[in-house]
């Protein structure tokens, strides 16, 4: 197996790395105030403009897109690297477009819908959320009780989402609902495009979540959604879904192996410096075994990330590989993270340096798109053969 990317590939790492450090990395100062200060950590309206200029100008919008939309069309392993690189960093910034609800456009759209939201999607013209989980339907989306209703030719939605990101903003929202109780996600799960001026369609609140993080809880009430606007094929909802929650899995990985990558890199430019009781800290035992314990999971879960996207664009199913890289990486990042701010003592504790803030993203992706029990949970009945 050949795990040495393409000379085009390794162009496109180098200029998403770059990208990072000349557009990215110096925002973080900002971020890490505007944090401090309890503001969040989006990019003002200005900075986000004009990093929009520089990566569309770089050809980094539109990456894993149609071409015929515009896009790039590039596999799985080439999207490994960039988005390492963009998870080397706590300055926020998605490459237009965000692509796991792409993905599931992609899946999906009939023609209409294509000239309607992917392609101004691809264009980076849009904005897109989705709606899945619900209070007391997190990770189980057998639980949803969100319920669409045909009313002539078209739908009636009526329902609660929450912990839904840019809820607030977006241009449209993919809703899964139930369309059939009996068949529930085997059969009974249908997915909405639903445009954010939608009158039946309200943002109740903001949640903060730590790391200055925001998702929102949203209300589906007599919901009316024109019935060329459901997304597939009407029951079948639940499959898209998951390659929409598999792309997210993916891009975690990557991002918690640069988060990783940069703290353990942090680790070794300061541990020869420290000198404690008349001994650099890189002298200590338990942090050569920090360092070195880092750069083997690093090196492990960069191997399983590029394997499961190579195996993803032979069209294998890797359903236990996703779930396997989804656990590995987000706990071998919040370890390696850990073990960093104990290395940097108080200074890394403070809201000066990013490690706090990388250790906060990091623990919110051991929860969304599945928690690591469940993802447990669907390798052992995989293995088992227990499934239902």
């Amino acid at each position: 197996m050949d795990f040495e990317l393409s000379e085009e590939h390794r162009m496109l790492k180098d200029l998403a790395q770059k990208f990072v450090r000349d557009e990215l990395m110096p925002l973080e100062p900002r971020v890490l105030e505007r944090e401090a200060q309890g503001k969040g950590v989006g990019l003002t309206t200005e900075e986000r403009e004009k990093i929009d200029v520089v990566s569309k100008r770089l050809g980094l919008w539109g990456l894993d897109a149609p071409e015929d939309v515009g896009g790039s069309d590039l596999p799985q392993v080439a999207l490994v690297a960039v988005n390492e690189a963009l998870g080397s960093t706590v300055t926020p910034y998605t490459l237009p477009p965000d692509s796991p609800n792409l993905r599931m456009l992609m899946a999906t759209v009939t023609e209409r819908q294509r000239e309607a939201y992917l392609a101004p999607y691809v264009r980076g013209e849009t904005i897109s959320a989705i709606g899945i989980s619900e209070p007391g339907a997190g990770a189980d989306p057998a639980g949803m009780i969100t319920k669409a209703v045909r009313d002539g030719d078209d739908w009636i939605i009526d329902g609660r989402k929450i912990w839904t990101s840019r809820a607030a903003e977006a241009d449209f929202t993919i809703v899964m609902a139930v369309t059939d109780r009996e068949k529930g996600a085997r059969g009974g799960m249908s997915a909405f495009l639903v445009d954010g001026d939608n009158p039946g369609f309200k943002v109740l609140r903001k949640i903060p979540m730590i790391g200055g993080a925001m998702t929102y809880e949203v209300i589906l009430e007599n919901c009316r959604v024109p019935g060329w606007k459901l997304l597939g094929t009407e029951g079948q909802g639940f499959a898209p879904m998951q390659v929409r929650l598999g792309t997210r899995r993916m891009e975690m990985a990557a991002w918690c192996i640069g988060l990783a990558q940069r703290a353990l890199d942090m680790m070794c430019a300061y541990a020869p410096q420290r000198v404690t009781f008349g001994q650099p800290l890189s002298d200590r035992q338990a942090v050569q075994w920090w360092a070195a314990d880092a750069a083997i999971k690093i090196h492990a879960a960069r191997l399983m990330t590029y394997d499961c996207a190579a195996k993803l664009d032979q069209g294998r199913d890797v359903r236990n590989e996703i779930s396997m890289i989804k656990v590995f990486a987000t706990e071998m990042a919040w370890e390696v993270i850990d073990n960093a701010m104990q290395c940097f003592g108080a200074m890394g504790m403070t809201k000066e340096m990013p490690l706090q803030l990388m250790a906060s993203l990091v623990r919110n992706m051991r929860i969304y798109d599945g928690p690591s029990e469940v993802h447990r949970m669907v390798v052992a009945r995989n293995l088992m053969g227990t499934r239902r």
